[in-house]
């Protein structure tokens, strides 16, 4: 049976979509010429111009060699485009991973690193196979925002000794803390003409942006430093210098050396490789929705992101997920589809296969220049200013997120900050549901000129000493469960009978269905009569699963007819 959501077709007529068919089919049936190809053409260009020096600093970065972050291109681009849901998404490397892939290459080696990828491949395939990619949006706003925020700063961090020509005396640390005496320890041996290659990298990227936005200002300052570089004879390092160069032949997949043990140990590495993957991916898809006014399918994009991992993985290359700069890049630059990012990765391709020697030039301080740039930009400044003054509670998991992300692990900031910001959602929930008492009477205990004057028909000035009436309203559930129980609790024992309206209650759960039966058994045991009304299809089919019915309790449509059964 297929799993899909009714849509009309592009006749009008009703058809169906497949939830796990790639966006690339959608738009192929759709109709594809050579405008479209033109389009996407010119769009695949610029976003390779742009992923070309990315895809290299951030695998520098990452600990691993600059071919493998275009390794990691090209085959996550084509995958990516190829399987996804997202029409505009453009797979590949990705600056939030330097972290994660630097640490995992130091504990397990490249091997290690090969079948952590490809294992997270697994597991995204898994996600999405099982449908679970809808759930990856629930992670909190500040999360997310103080999340990006750290990687933003540990990336910088780890990019200091490049900018500044330092000789550490050491294996430079993962960990911020232990970085940074280092680096100030090796500040005196700062290098004039690093600094003023990494320096002038960013003013051009900078300048660029603002003088000339549609000019490609990373690619330019790339070539113009590797160029000053390479006719200067400048004693800097460089790609050739530090890692002989790039290959100019693309590798053959290959399965890397494994045993269990080996497998067993990066298993933690693998799952945080696909956590973070699908959160950033979804991230991305959500962002291209925002820019274009179409929707992705989630659980589809899952398991391209998983099949490009494991094909990243065979080829040799590090973690792929989708890239939000580079697909910003691809929307602004008028792709129509799919067809967009497979020709950026054949473009990638095209330089590794005819260009690739002239890698050898690009210094380190330039990169290092780019991923700078980058770094401040992955900064939501405006977001996260915002979230310091918008309440003591975001201001908290925002905080705490970045906090932990800096000084601690990635996944640890991720699973605290949501469980800060699913209790921060708890409390504040629990205060929208409300329990209110109510006066009951019927018809003929009103006065005739009362009737008509009273806006709430269930509501007068007679009461029945015998009847109390309790309305809820709001989610009724486990944060709202001890507060209400306690009220209800505290005249089960006063009254002949207790009404209890849950027509706006439009959800229950099992914590607050448990709090109904232990008041119904005790009403029972006093003889006092509990009523149920207003209940929903949904409420009424949880409150039997927990056994709470008749005789225990009593349904009715309205508090009218509950009263009237009271007194009959």
């Amino acid at each position: 049976m297929k799993t899909g959501t009714p849509k009309t077709d592009i006749g009008g007529n009703p058809g169906y979509v497949d939830l796990f068919t790639p966006k690339l089919v959608t738009v192929l049936r759709e109709g594809y010429g050579l405008a479209q190809l033109r389009a996407d053409a010119v769009a695949g260009l610029t976003v390779a111009i742009v992923a070309l020096p990315l895809s290299m600093a951030i695998a520098i970065a990452s600990g691993v060699s600059p071919a493998q972050g275009l390794y990691t291109a090209v085959i996550g681009g084509i995958l990516v485009s190829l399987l996804g849901g997202s029409r505009f998404q453009i797979g590949g490397p990705a600056g939030a991973f330097i972290v994660l892939v630097a640490g995992t290459v130091q504990a397990h080696g490249i091997d290690g690193l090969i079948i952590a990828t490809v294992l997270s491949g697994f597991i995204l395939m898994a996600i999405g196979g099982l449908k679970l990619g809808t759930y990856i949006k629930f992670i909190p706003y500040p999360v997310t925002v103080g999340f990006t925020a750290g990687i933003a700063v540990i990336i910088f961090s780890s990019q200091i000794k490049d900018l500044l020509g330092l000789s550490l005396s050491g294996p430079e640390p993962g960990p911020l803390l232990e970085k940074l005496p280092m680096i100030w320890a090796a500040l005196p041996g700062i290098d004039p003409t690093t600094v003023m290659l990494s320096g002038g990298t960013i003013v051009m990227i900078v300048g660029l942006k603002r003088l000339r936005p549609h000019w490609p200002g990373m690619l330019i300052a790339v070539a113009g430093t590797a160029a000053m570089t390479a006719v200067f004879s400048l004693p800097v390092a460089t790609i050739g210098s530090v890692f002989g160069g790039i290959p100019s032949e693309f590798p053959l997949p290959a399965i890397p050396e494994f045993s269990m043990d080996k497998v067993q140990a990066v298993i933690p590495n693998a799952i945080s490789f696909a956590l973070l993957g699908a959160i950033e991916s979804l991230l991305s898809a959500v962002v291209a929705d925002g820019m274009t006014g179409r929707h992705h399918r989630s659980n589809c994009e899952l398991v391209a992101q998983g099949a490009a991992n494991i094909g990243s993985g065979l080829f040799g290359g590090i973690c792929v997920t989708g890239t939000i700069a580079r697909t910003a890049t691809n929307i602004r630059a008028g792709a129509h589809g799919p067809v967009a990012g497979i020709l950026h990765a054949l473009f990638l391709l095209m330089f590794i296969l005819i260009a690739a020697p002239l890698a050898s030039f690009i210094p380190l301080a330039c990169l290092a220049g780019v991923l700078a740039v980058v770094a401040w930009n992955m900064i939501e400044k405006h977001a996260f200013a915002t979230l310091l003054r918008a309440s003591r509670g975001d201001a908290a998991v925002l905080m705490v997120t970045f906090l932990l992300t800096v000084l601690r692990d990635l996944m640890e900031a991720i699973v605290v900050g949501f469980a800060l910001g699913s209790v921060l959602f708890i409390q504040r929930m629990s205060k929208t549901t409300a329990i209110a008492s109510h006066t009951p009477f019927v018809a003929e205990d009103r006065a005739d000129r009362e009737v008509g004057a009273q806006a709430m028909p269930d509501i007068g000035p007679v009461t029945d000493p015998d009847i109390m009436v309790y309305r809820i309203s709001g989610v009724f559930f486990f944060g709202a469960a001890a507060s209400i129980g306690s009220v209800l609790d505290r005249i089960a024992d006063t009254h002949r009978a207790l009404i209890i309206d849950f027509a706006a209650v439009p959800f229950l759960d099992s914590t607050a269905a448990n709090t109904l039966v232990g008041l119904a058994k005790k009403a029972e045991g006093r003889g006092v009569q509990v009523i149920l009304t207003g209940t929903s299809h949904d409420v009424r089919r949880e409150l039997f699963a927990h056994a709470i019915k008749p005789p225990l309790v009593h349904y009715e449509q309205t508090i009218e007819k509950a009263v009237e059964r009271v007194r009959a």
